[in-house]
């Protein structure tokens, strides 16, 4: 089914983009035609026959860009295959067990009748923007807990998915 994806996503400092970087990068190594982009600047979610959408989390609600995506692109997005990965968590619980999508996420997994949802370990070091994101680095709460491993892992399952699907047109 797949000649194109779009691995889009709401990021504030950078780490949910180098998520979906290694995804796309997984999905490329896979022979698929893949495209990562800020989920503010997609255009043209049409071109696209399945799409990956990341949201970094941020105090229990996914990024804003990412939020506004899924709602604009709702009724296409329902007719494609879809994924979702969140990123956030400041500790290795994410490594540790299955963290289910926040509210507002899972709404929308329903709705769209997405593949699979994943979260992973967020990222916030020093020089991070926002006041709260401050707080978290003073408090001793700050590091790297993504796990590149369970990320590349979880993106060929996508890969093989769409692979599977595209060798089942041929």
């Amino acid at each position: 089914m797949t000649d194109a994806v779009l691995v889009t996503y709401g990021t504030t400092n950078g780490s949910t983009a180098q998520i979906a970087e290694a995804v796309a990068d997984v999905l490329r190594k896979d022979g698929l035609t893949v495209e990562a982009l800020p989920a503010r600047s997609v255009t043209n979610a049409a071109r696209y026959d399945a799409v990956v959408v990341g949201g970094g989390l941020y105090a229990g609600r996914w990024h804003k860009d990412a939020r506004r995506f899924v709602r604009r692109n709702r009724v296409l997005l329902a007719e494609r295959p879809v994924w979702f990965f969140s990123s956030g968590p400041l500790d290795a619980s994410a490594s540790e067990r299955d963290i289910p999508p926040v509210r507002g996420v899972q709404r929308a997994v329903n709705r769209l009748g997405v593949r699979d949802h994943v979260t992973f370990g967020g990222r916030l070091e020093e020089g991070a923007k926002g006041r709260v994101a401050g707080m978290i680095l003073r408090s001793g709460k700050g590091g790297d807990f993504r796990d590149f491993g369970a990320i590349e892992a979880w993106a060929k399952g996508v890969a093989d998915a769409l692979t599977h699907a595209r060798e089942e047109r041929v």
